[in-house]
Order: structure tokens, then C-alpha cells, then sequence
């Protein structure tokens, strides 16, 4: 099993969440994050007061498939939404060994 882990901008959400679907990754974790990299983030002025923020909103999706299925959303993740620049995202893939289910009683 492979574990898929997105870093993206809020505006490939639905593109990526299609994707996903589309190629039968049934478990889809979505968190709001915030990223901290190179890139010089932007100011704001609040209250007369211009502050920097370095600190970009980002949305984090992981997802749990098969090594045939992630190679396929791999493929159409990069066609599609274009992960090509370092300011579009981030895809970390990990092997996962075991997973376990819980179940409350």
C-alpha cells in the first residue's frame, strides 16, 4: 500500500478531489494547514499597522491506495493540476505495511 499525501492551494481542491474519486480512493483525509517555505509571503496592513505574513493557507489530502492505483493518480494529478512549480504544492508518497481498523464497541 502506498500513502499519498497532497500539499496544495485550496483552488485545486475540487480537481484533486475528482481525481481521487475517479480512481476509486475511498478513504480521503482533507485538512486545513498552513505552509511555511521560500517563498516571501505578503503584507497586510491592519489597524495602520503593516504586518508580513509568512504563513500561506494551504489544504493537506492524504489518501491510502494500492502501488498500481497511486501510480495512476500520480500520472493524472500531474497532467491535470499541474504540480510543476514549487509555489503549486508538495506530494510526499510513503509505504504503509499494516493498517488497522478500530471499531468502538
Amino acid at each position: 500500500m502506498k500513502k499519498l499525501e497532497f500539499i496544495i492551494k485550496s483552488e485545486h481542491l475540487d480537481d484533486l478531489k475528482t481525481i481521487l474519486t475517479n480512481c476509486n480512493a475511498t478513504d480521503i483525509i482533507i485538512s486545513n494547514i498552513k505552509d511555511y517555505n521560500n517563498e516571501k509571503g505578503y503584507k497586510k496592513i491592519f489597524r495602520g499597522t503593516e504586518y508580513t505574513v509568512n504563513f500561506l493557507r494551504r489544504v493537506k489530502v492524504e489518501t491510502v491506495v494500492t502501488p498500481e492505483v497511486a501510480e495512476i493518480i500520480l500520472d493524472k494529478v500531474l497532467q491535470e493540476i499541474r504540480i510543476s512549480n514549487y509555489t503549486d504544492g508538495k506530494i510526499f508518497i510513503n509505504d504503509i505495511e499494516n493498517v488497522l481498523e478500530i471499531y468502538a464497541v
